[in-house]
């Protein structure tokens, strides 16, 4: 693996290429992309994946990538244009792409904006809270996140981050009316750690989940656009964004191994399956467009 920095105006991007360009196989590189996530929780995929080229990244202002823009907010469309460089500066050609969650939402951007830049992507678990029929609601209950973890820290806000994404169905009355969900039950601690600043539990990556894909764009564009969701996601709110991003792209959404983090090892906690992941992955990959 060598690892780079692209220089821009706004950030340092910081990318990783786990073997050789141009790829020994012939083949496009595998690029992998994740937000609020980091490179690092793409390090057990990636070694299911030997044979091929792949790349991974930090987007700006997570991880090794800072920023020098001044701002804090995450958006798809600023990290697409940040991918996008990177594509670029790779200087092979375009590649093919696994994206999941707020990562797959910056992979739908980067396809909408430059066409030319993936053969295939497999978005997982986009979290399109537009597409929902109950958006709203859903923007609501993650402002609830965010309240928690404003008003007690990161223990209470990731309880209520763990309430949203497991709840079955539709953001209704019997979500609003629970009491709030206690740390403790997760294992976590309630004692406020002081932050404020989590990607995740604030409001930094609001611009992420309220992203409105241009489904005329990516009809039009010549990437093939795979939706995957797992299969212990049914019901939950990623399940039912992503059976929705794929209907609205006249497609049913491809069902893989695990949950939303199923391709993960123990890279933080909560471990997927990742190998019978790889699989389906290769053969998803590997498929006919």
């Amino acid at each position: 693996m060598t690892t780079h920095k692209l220089e821009t105006a706004e950030a340092d991007i910081v990318y990783d290429v786990h073997g050789p360009l141009p790829t020994a196989d012939g083949r496009p590189p595998l690029f992998m992309i994740g937000q609020p996530m980091d490179a690092s929780g793409f390090t057990t995929l990636a070694s299911h994946f030997s044979d091929r080229t792949v790349i991974t990244y930090d987007p700006r202002g997570l991880g090794r990538s800072i920023r020098k823009d001044g701002r804090v907010d995450n958006a798809a469309t600023v990290q697409a244009d940040d991918v996008h460089a990177v594509i670029t500066a790779l200087g092979v050609g375009p590649v093919e792409m696994f994206a999941s969650s707020g990562g797959a939402v910056t992979a739908l951007a980067l396809v909408a904006a430059y066409p030319d830049d993936v053969t295939t992507l497999v978005a997982h678990e986009p979290p399109l809270i537009p597409v929902l029929p109950d958006a709203d609601a859903a923007g609501r209950a993650r402002a609830c996140i965010r309240d928690a973890y404003e008003a007690k820290g990161s223990g209470a806000g990731m309880a209520a981050f763990i309430a949203m994404t497991s709840w079955q169905g539709e953001f209704n009355d019997d979500f609003f009316a629970r009491p709030a969900p206690d740390p403790a039950q997760f294992g976590m601690a309630s004692a406020d750690d002081g932050s404020r600043g989590d990607p995740l539990l604030s409001d930094r990556s609001w611009a992420v989940s309220s992203y409105r894909a241009d489904f005329d764009a990516l009809a039009g564009a010549p990437t093939r656009v795979i939706i995957a969701v797992g299969e212990e996601s049914i019901g939950t709110f990623t399940w039912r964004t992503s059976l929705a991003t794929a209907d609205l792209l006249g497609q049913q959404a491809t069902v893989f191994p695990s949950h939303h983090g199923g391709f993960m090892g123990g890279e933080f906690g909560y471990p997927g399956q990742p190998e019978a992941f790889a699989r389906k992955l290769r053969k998803v990959l590997d498929e006919e467009g």
